[in-house]
């Protein structure tokens, strides 16, 4: 691994740890096990179906496991332990109240909080951030971590009568999770996006000065729609409801219609870069098709599994994502705007197709005997 791969990995891997013992503790005095456990599940059900949709919208170049599932406890741990700690300390410090830091601090802090694992992506793992869904889905994985964790924190509160608004128990819990967990479990990947948006544009950047302002801009607008969200949700249930049915509703599905849109392209980006790899020589053009399509790579991997196992079903999938991992990095070549260690990583996937090549044969072509 890299020294800044390893940079990344070690700071990731001690915040978190750090974080989950601040956040673990909180819980442990926030309320009895028996609450604490419903408001877990009850917190973790958006969980799955937020995060699968992630992961569909990242089929075409799927990111490493590893940094999605650092992202997903960034959010849970690092940044909301941080969000905690520092709105806290300016509280005090500026003597906010809680409608102004509801509506002022918390979007600054939040946001920054959950924006630095991409700066740290920007910074050290540049070689995974392709684009703007690349920024979308680890935006999307911090926020659902995020929102998991506050969501918890929010419906113990609730339930305990602690969020001042009313006696808790059973009424409270289910008006919290209505809200919070079917109403609006996108909301802080929402948010998040933004910066995540500026992160992708940043990377595809040619000119250095638009590189870090796009990431600002991102930020801006990330911090600006929760301020929005969060002054809605200050000044009543009619408040929350203009803004959820006139603002956010549209801004998800805009968000989401981008972010298709993004993975569309990303097939039509996938198969110029191959094709003009081809013709350089590098990869066989007949291999394209199987490569850039999402049924055809399932095809080839039921027809590498049924006549190799589950050995050839591993180089075929193997094949493909060093395919894949080629066409994106030369894409970018192709751009103008490699990374700096394109010719290592290039020829480091160019190596292992030459070495899978000769021992898989997609439908229709002979198996190779060894």
């Amino acid at each position: 691994m890299p020294r800044t791969g390893r940079a990344f990995t070690v700071v990731v891997t001690v915040l978190t740890c750090l974080g989950a013992l601040a956040i673990l503790a909180l819980l442990a005095v926030s309320g009895a096990p028996g609450s604490l456990a419903l408001a877990t599940v009850l917190a973790v059900l958006p969980v799955g179906p937020l995060v699968a949709c992630y992961v569909w919208l990242d089929r075409y170049e799927p990111e490493p496991r590893t940094l999605l599932a650092a992202g997903l406890l960034w959010g849970s741990f690092v940044a909301t332990a941080a969000a905690i700690v520092i709105a806290g300390v300016g509280g005090l410090v500026l003597g906010l109240g809680d409608d102004a830091s509801l509506v002022l601090e918390a979007p600054i802090v939040e946001e920054a909080c959950k924006g630095l694992f991409l700066v740290l992506l920007l910074w050290w793992r540049r070689a995974e951030l392709d684009g703007v869904l690349d920024g979308i889905v680890y935006a999307g994985m911090v926020g659902i971590g995020f929102a998991f964790t506050e969501n918890v924190l929010y419906l113990l509160a609730a339930y305990n009568g602690t969020d001042g608004t009313g006696p808790g128990g059973t009424e409270a819990l289910t008006t919290t999770f209505v809200v919070r967990c079917l109403f609006s479990p996108f909301a802080h990947p929402l948010f998040t996006a933004f910066t995540g948006i500026g992160v992708g544009l940043a990377v595809s950047s040619r000119s250095s000065t638009a590189r870090w302002l796009w990431p600002i801009g991102g930020y801006v607008v990330a911090v600006t729609a929760h301020a929005i969200w969060n002054t809605s949700t200050a000044y009543g249930f009619d408040s929350f409801l203009l803004t959820y049915l006139v603002l956010m509703a549209p801004a998800f599905v805009g968000l989401v219609g981008l972010a298709v849109w993004a993975r569309s392209s990303e097939r039509r980006m996938l198969a110029s870069a191959l094709t003009d790899a081809a013709n350089r020589g590098l990869v066989p053009a007949t291999d394209i098709g199987w490569v850039v399509d999402l049924r055809g790579r399932r095809q080839s991997r039921a027809y590498a599994r049924a006549r190799g196992g589950r050995e050839a079903e591993r180089a075929m999938r193997d094949y493909q994502q060093a395919a894949v991992e080629l066409g994106f990095l030369h894409y970018r070549f192709l751009r103008g705007t490699p990374p700096p260690d394109y010719a290592a990583r290039g020829q480091q996937f160019l190596q292992r197709i030459d070495d899978l090549r000769p021992s898989i044969a997609f439908p229709g072509q002979v198996v190779p005997t060894r």
